[in-house]
């Protein structure tokens, strides 16, 4: 079986697993460290790994859900919609080798196939998008910021330099010994002339 075979099970696996945790109030680790697994949602490594990591970063993956949902309150979303986000989002968070699209598909097919509403698919797809959207937004901010300090960091370098350049120059003790002349006051400047 491919990689990618595996992780499409796998992910079916974990949504199913974290939507059982949370109808019966069974942690999801003791789930899977219970047995007390369903045959048809066998979890294999990256199941557990996702699992245990939809566990560990909860209340993080709930704040960024109700961050992102407009006019729904976490609570009132379905159970199995709500693991699938989770799950979703974990991921694209923490999981470094899968591209976000990959993700963000891959939710939106577990929202056709278990969604606990007709449209659970593009209510997913809706959340999803709204954060790899945010992601991207913040992406660039950090990307320009970064530009920026290294620009800022050349440009006080090439000064630095040139600092340096004009400081190594020799005077040749003209300079050194050149006094500006006081200017003289007013009424004595008139005088003068």
């Amino acid at each position: 079986m491919s990689n990618v075979s595996e992780r499409i099970l796998a992910r079916r696996a974990a949504v199913q697993i974290l939507y059982q945790s949370e109808i019966s109030g069974v942690p999801a680790d003791k789930l899977l460290d219970g047995g007390l697994v369903p045959e048809e949602a066998k979890a294999n490594d990256y199941a557990r790994e996702l699992v245990c990591g939809v566990s560990a970063h909860r209340a993080e993956l709930d704040r960024a859900i109700g961050e992102s949902s407009q006019n729904w309150a976490i609570d009132r979303m379905p159970v199995v919609d709500r693991s699938i986000l989770r799950l979703a989002i974990y991921e694209m968070r923490y999981v470094d080798d899968v591209p976000q699209s990959v993700t963000i598909n891959e939710a939106v097919e577990l929202a056709k196939a278990f969604g606990g509403e007709d449209d659970s698919h593009r209510f997913v797809n809706g959340i999803l998008g709204r954060l790899a959207r945010q992601g991207e937004d913040a992406s660039e901010r950090q990307n320009e910021a970064a530009d920026s300090s290294e620009a800022v960091v050349r440009a006080e370098e090439a000064s630095g330099d040139s600092a340096e350049q004009v400081a190594e120059i020799p005077t040749m003790g003209i300079l050194s010994d050149f006094m500006p002349a006081e200017a003289a006051p007013a009424d004595e400047a008139s005088d003068a002339e």
